[in-house]
């Protein structure tokens, strides 16, 4: 389940840049210099994950948002600036999940069911894994817009660091919180419907179908060539030299 969500390498990407960032501005007060190392040291991540063959897909949103707020910083002078991108992104994915779940069409299930292979079959032939995957979406909104209700004030009339050390703490805990309630939720539901096993069975059937007809037939015309003769009527008499 962690691993579905990023697991260590996707914690270490999403925290560690945002804690170098704050750790040099606290020092030495230089948005620059801070902003430079936090996009160098996501770089690095990247680097390590290639070299690992890890999936670059956390690693890269960590590269985008680190320079989007590298930017965003250096351009307006102002270090909280730099958590802005990821503070917006956090709000904005807190959004989409309440909205799905309202909807009835909750993203960790979208998300997590082709992973377990079921798809989206929990939708219409899985009723009490649809109602674990909408409570797991609902304590991710939740967790998460309670992350945002914290960090936008702080944006709004706090200061860059008091703003960057209080992310960094609101980074690994609410996410770990969040993979932990759904594993609770998902261990208490029924079992995945392995959907991908269900087509291979069907596939398997039409061949083997497809395989009892041939031989039968190819069975009739070995015998006419072996023998050298047409089959015979019902009642014909064999004929003799």
């Amino acid at each position: 389940m962690l691993e579905a969500f990023g697991g260590v390498w996707g914690m270490v990407d999403t925290t560690v840049p945002g804690l170098v960032f704050v750790l040099i501005y606290t020092i030495n007060r230089d948005i620059h210099t801070a902003a430079i190392a936090s996009l160098a040291l996501t770089a690095v991540l990247a680097v390590a994950r290639l070299v690992r063959r890890q999936t670059l897909k956390h690693a890269l949103s960590g590269v985008f948002g680190v320079a989007f707020g590298a930017i965003f910083a250096m351009m307006s002078g102002d270090a909280k600036n730099f958590y802005l991108p990821g503070m917006l992104y956090t709000l904005g994915l807190a959004v989409a999940y309440i909205v799905s779940a309202l909807c009835r069409f909750p993203l960790i299930g979208v998300l997590l069911g082709p992973m377990l292979k079921e798809n989206l079959s929990w939708r219409t032939r899985n009723p009490g894994r649809f109602r674990a995957y909408t409570k797991s979406t609902w304590a991710w909104g939740l967790i998460l817009f309670a992350k945002s209700a914290v960090l936008f004030p702080l944006y709004w009339w706090g200061d860059a660091t008091q703003l960057g050390w209080v992310k960094v703490a609101l980074g690994i805990p609410p996410f770990l919180l969040c993979v932990y309630l759904t594993w609770i939720f998902l261990a208490k539901a029924p079992p995945p419907i392995d959907v991908i096993a269900e087509m291979e069975a069907e596939e398997t059937a039409e061949r083997a179908a497809k395989n009892g007809a041939a031989p039968a037939d190819g069975v009739a015309r070995d015998a006419v060539v072996t023998t050298g003769a047409e089959p015979r009527q019902p009642g014909q008499a064999r004929h003799r030299r």
